[in-house]
């Protein structure tokens, strides 16, 4: 049999000139008709259906499977569902009444001034209106119109209707009035609170019956935003002035149906929540590129509209949340820990934020490290201020910290940090360096340790908050802050083993108890180490402009999936992706500590730790060990222990040498410190042929070529700007 879509066989000039002859004598053609010979398969006996024909277009069928499948939507919102928010929403309610109430009470006198000026007025209107009432005079003009036609039927109708009016109301008010005046007699013996109650509450009325329309008796306590309800056709026409030409033209085709709403939109916090799924073809992040002209098509301020991916789901699925006010411009909430009066434990979540709905977003600092990027005066170090002071207030948690960028923003830490160095120079990035040399020791110290506890005490061989308590292990947690730390890994002569050092603690320290927090407004290849923002299970990124940046510090493809800090505007200080904290990526306004605060909470942090028996190192003036050759000193006496006439030589030689010329400082420096300490400079040793001079025999050993030190000390001191050696 041939089939209608074979379209070598089938004769559709045939279906259709049988269709005209049999038509009536009209130019009308049976489109159904048509439709039903070129697809006569019936969908549901498993024929083939045609993209275009009505079958296809049909809803799909009700299943099961598809009800189990289905997203079940919360039976309580979420500030119900959650203890903290809930109390805060209590604490909101009691703050309002609490103000309503002052606010109204300490006008309470300007009110009762307005009632008694207004009561003349009230009480002019409550006469005149009971004297129309009982006279019936709202009908005067119907029955003045009745006789000027000579409707006498109507007119006496009207007439005898008013006089049953009047008289009843008549009798109603001649009682009303003599009770009235028997209430006002019997006033005189009444006792004294209610011969004041009495005409207070007849002013009240007459001031609320005389009150002008347009000026209420009560002022307003809180002025509450007028917004807009947000509504689907509204969501349409600002995708519609994007200039996306995918959803442009699917909208040209199918009008509003072009844009599918998975669920109603509905409020969620202080705005309006919708899921909205993209043409086919179109991403989130195509939409959030153009977050300024969608703010602009919804009419509503930039700081209120926060459209977000939801790539798990698919590209194409975008969660646009319209909040009532700027984010900007809403009062922020003070830090959680600022109201506790003790200690604080790191075991528990950090309190770093607040999303654009006013809810508190929390981060994990165990077993994870901390990334925060952005370009300068974003609120990175203030971001990087947050849990670190957090770690502060929790007396079993050490604390190293370091201030490339040299501005003091990390000062208040200085009273309770076991490593602190704050500046630009390079005795700054030198203490840095040797910093992550110790703590590469550390961890391995923490391994060994870990690796000899019972399973019974650790068995998941990590740190966990119980161990971390545990004083004579050593296993607290050990917070590490550098802040500005492209300062550090671009360093000249620090930089590359610096990032290698970071890299293994990053890998390793995240299970013994060792936590970095890395800020750096430069994200690029040399100044933030592939290896080091690889690893980093938590990233906070504030404003930056470009993909590369954005991907630096949040993960490849971040941006492709709609993820992109580059949509927030100079406004959004503080404001940035948080990636880590939760499965999806939050929008998130960091708590901001100023300068006064932080001191006061480093003064609490301080006594708790002198209370713990826990501040140690720099906060009590204890110097930080030197490294084992000097950085100042070791490629000038390499130079005065080597003469220019020996070209070569074996480091066991020069460590020998060295020894004699300084034991203090080179007594105790064996091959390989010797070959570490030439690395930052990037000298490293090689086959060198020498006389053994015990043995009188000629070798090959690992030395150095003094040319390589002369070289590093001219630019050394090009560098610093010194004179050539």
């Amino acid at each position: 049999m041939t089939s209608p879509h074979d379209d070598d066989r089938f004769d559709w000039q045939a279906v259709e000139r049988n269709l005209t002859e049999n038509a009536p004598d009209t130019n009308v053609v049976d489109l159904d008709a048509v439709r039903a010979a070129r697809n006569p398969a019936d969908p549901d006996d498993g024929g083939p259906v045609l993209v275009d024909s009505p079958a296809a277009q049909r809803s799909p069928r009700f299943t099961l499977d598809a009800v189990r499948t289905g997203q079940r939507r919360p039976i309580l919102p979420a500030w119900l569902r959650s203890r903290a928010e809930l109390a805060d929403m209590m604490r909101w309610a009691l703050g309002h009444l609490l103000h309503t109430t002052a606010y109204h009470l300490t006008r309470l006198p300007k009110y009762v001034g307005k009632l008694a000026l207004r009561a003349p007025a009230g009480a002019w209107r409550l006469a005149s209106g009971a004297t129309r009432w009982v006279f019936d005079w709202e009908g005067e003009q119907l029955r003045q119109a009745t006789s000027q036609t000579r409707d006498g039927e109507l007119y006496l109708k009207l007439s005898r209707q008013r006089d049953r009016r009047v008289r009843w109301r008549g009798i109603v008010a001649t009682f009303t009035l003599a009770l009235s005046l028997a209430g006002g007699l019997a006033m005189l013996w009444a006792p004294t609170w209610a011969q004041w109650a009495v005409p207070a509450l007849l002013v009240t009325l007459c001031g609320l019956a005389g009150q002008p329309a347009d000026k209420p008796l009560l002022d307003t306590a809180v002025v509450v935003p007028r917004v807009a309800r947000l509504t689907s056709d509204v969501v349409v026409r600002a995708l519609a002035v994007l200039g996306i030409s995918g959803i442009s033209q699917a909208i040209a085709k199918q009008g509003s149906r072009a844009i599918a709403f998975t669920a109603p939109i509905t409020r969620d916090g202080p705005g309006w929540r919708a899921d909205i799924d993209l043409p086919p073809g179109v991403t989130a992040g195509d939409v959030i590129e153009r977050r300024d002209r969608l703010a602009a098509g919804l009419t509503r301020p930039l700081g209120c509209v926060w459209p977000e991916g939801q790539p798990e789901v698919h590209p194409g699925r975008l969660l646009l949340w319209v909040g009532d006010q700027d984010m900007a411009a809403t009062p922020a909430k003070p830090w959680p820990l600022l109201k506790t009066t003790g200690g604080f434990d790191l075991g528990r979540p950090v309190p770093f934020g607040t999303d654009p709905r006013g809810r508190v977003i929390s981060i994990d600092l165990p077993y994870t490290n901390l990334l925060i990027g952005s370009i300068p005066g974003y609120g990175k170090t203030a971001a990087t201020q947050v849990p670190v002071l957090a770690a502060a207030l929790d007396p079993y948690a050490e604390l190293w910290c370091f201030d490339f960028k040299g501005t003091g923003g990390l000062d208040p830490l200085e009273k309770v940090s076991a490593r602190y160095a704050s500046g630009q120079d390079d005795d700054t990035a030198e203490q840095g360096l040797l910093a992550l040399r110790e703590l590469r020791k550390e961890c391995q110290r923490r391994a060994a340790v870990i690796k000899g506890l019972p399973k019974a005490v650790c068995p998941d061989n990590k740190v966990t908050p119980e161990l971390a308590r545990r004083k004579k292990l050593g296993l607290h947690w050990l917070v590490v802050a550098l802040d500005e730390v492209q300062e550090l890994f671009s360093h000249a002569e620090f930089g590359k083993e610096a990032g290698e050092l970071a890299e293994k603690v990053i890998k390793l320290g995240r299970a013994l108890g060792v936590i970095l927090i890395v800020a750096t407004q430069r994200p690029d290849a040399k100044s933030l180490p592939t290896g080091v923002s690889a690893n980093a299970g938590t990233r906070f990124c504030l404003r930056v402009m470009g993909q590369i940046e954005n991907d630096m510090i949040l993960g490849t493809s971040a941006y492709k999936n709609g993820i992109r800090a580059t949509m927030f505007a100079k406004k959004d200080k503080g404001v940035g992706y948080l990636v880590g904290a939760a499965d999806d990526a939050q929008i998130v306004r960091t708590f901001y500590v100023d300068g006064p605060t932080a001191e006061k909470i480093t003064n609490r942090a301080r006594t708790l730790r002198e209370a713990a028996g826990t501040l140690t190192g720099h906060a009590i003036g204890q110097v930080a060990p030197t490294p084992a050759a000097r950085r100042d000193t070791l490629l000038d006496d390499i130079l005065t222990v080597v003469p220019a006439t020996e070209a070569k030589v074996w480091a066991e030689t020069l460590t020998e040498r060295l020894a004699e010329l300084n034991p203090e400082a080179y007594g105790d420096l064996t091959r390989d410190q010797f070959t570490a300490a030439l690395k930052p400079y990037g000298i490293t040793t090689g086959q060198v042929w020498g006389t053994d001079p015990a043995t009188g025999k000629g070798a090959n050993r690992r030395g150095i070529d003094r040319t390589d030190i002369t070289d590093a000390v001219a630019e050394r001191n090009k560098r610093r700007g010194d004179k050539a050696a």
